[in-house]
């Protein structure tokens, strides 16, 4: 567990430091900078709020994974906050429990869900921020 989190949040700086941007569609650990770069370039954005030990969260990932793998969701960015570690950003985003995904297209929140695990709804809340 120890390991990850450092691999993690390894990641996350080298990400915010512009080493190693995420591609569009893939999963990053949240980053004040990166965030807020995607949203300014207009960007469809998605807050993923997940914990490892979370079985909805589970079957989201690979949902998330396929539909952000389409052509249609190229330039979707994708930020993971950790449910157990980042109760600041709980706090920013009002999420109040894990398996919670945010949409948002430019600065305006325009979806959310809580516990959804039908492709089809979770499709539907990435098309808001397109």
């Amino acid at each position: 567990m120890k390991t990850r989190r450092h691999v993690l949040a390894l990641a996350g700086l080298a990400c915010s430091a512009g080493l190693a941007p995420a591609l569009a569609g893939e999963a990053m650990p949240f980053s004040e900078p990166a965030f807020e770069a995607a949203r300014k370039a207009g960007k469809p954005v998605l807050i993923e709020v997940s914990a490892p030990w979370c079985p909805i969260c589970r079957t989201q990932k690979p949902i998330l994974a396929r539909l952000s793998a389409e052509p249609r969701f190229k330039d979707l960015q994708i930020f993971d906050i950790d449910f157990d570690s980042q109760k600041d950003l709980l706090k920013r985003f009002d999420a109040r429990m894990q398996s919670t995904l945010i949409a948002f297209k430019g600065s305006a929140e325009v979806g959310r869900s809580v516990g959804e695990t039908q492709p089809e709804w979770i499709e539907g809340l990435l098309e808001k921020a397109l």
